[in-house]
């Protein structure tokens, strides 16, 4: 059988940890094909971002049509975009395509460095109608509104926890008109969690790219992602990458 075809749009992390090299990594693992279309390059590492370029939103274009129209693509994952133009650009794309879409609204590094300007944001809207699901955390949710906001856009939803106090940590699906499903778990106690956000995503995106429903797709996704924090390989002095590789 062919591997489900997924194409990340996102952003490039020098150190390895998140970003497009984090899609790459989970994709590869679970059995998918990555394909990718940059949308900025970051100059970071475990301690935080130091500087941020984005590419121009023709590029970004032109990588993704690259992409479509030869090899084509079962589902996409979006993660950050560096600018309002490159939003608008893959939202025009995008609202073409008949394939599963995971939105990560990137707008805070674990690092803490913010990476989405407020007009950046503000186009967020048009890509969280067109995803199949978008997935925030917590300030990235109150960025959006919070879930009023969210509930009046209509979208589906997966509000993460990990960025909440407490011993578990507990993930909010939300679709509308139905009951939310909610996930709890033991927290896993780590500074390596660099890139959770980037992996979860495109592990669901593979999921519902291979033809999973959207829950089991999650399921699958949220035990990548504990898996590969409780295998970190222990890399640098501030918040490390987790370990994809291990991953079996």
């Amino acid at each position: 059988m062919q591997p489900p075809r997924i194409l990340s749009i996102a952003g490039s992390d020098s150190s390895g940890g998140a970003g497009i090299q984090a899609d790459i990594k989970t994709i590869t693992m679970l059995g998918g094909y990555a394909m990718t279309a940059i949308t900025a390059i970051t100059a970071q590492n475990t301690l935080g971002v130091t500087m941020v370029e984005a590419l121009s939103p023709e590029m970004v274009a032109a990588q993704i049509e690259a992409c479509l129209s030869d090899i084509g693509v079962d589902a996409v994952k979006i993660g950050m975009l560096g600018s309002p133009a490159i939003a608008h650009v893959v939202a025009d794309r995008l609202e073409t395509l008949d394939v599963p879409v995971v939105f990560d609204p990137v707008m805070v590094a674990t690092s803490g460095a913010v990476l989405a300007d407020a007009d950046t944001v503000a186009a967020f809207a048009r890509l969280m109608v067109l995803a199949t699901l978008t997935t925030p955390n917590v300030p990235e949710l109150e960025a959006l509104g919070s879930d009023l906001a969210m509930a009046a856009r209509g979208v589906t939803y997966l509000a993460k926890g990990g960025d909440a106090d407490g011993e578990s940590v507990e993930d909010r699906l939300v679709v509308p008109g139905r009951e939310p499903v909610v996930w709890r778990a033991p927290r896993i106690e780590t500074r390596h969690n660099h890139g959770t956000g980037c992996t979860l995503s495109s592990a669901i995106a593979t999921g519902l790219g291979a033809g999973l429903p959207l829950e089991d797709a999650i399921v699958r996704g949220r035990e990548f992602v504990r898996a590969a924090l409780k295998a970190a390989p222990g890399f640098g002095a501030g918040h490390g990458p987790m370990g994809h590789q291990a991953v079996r």
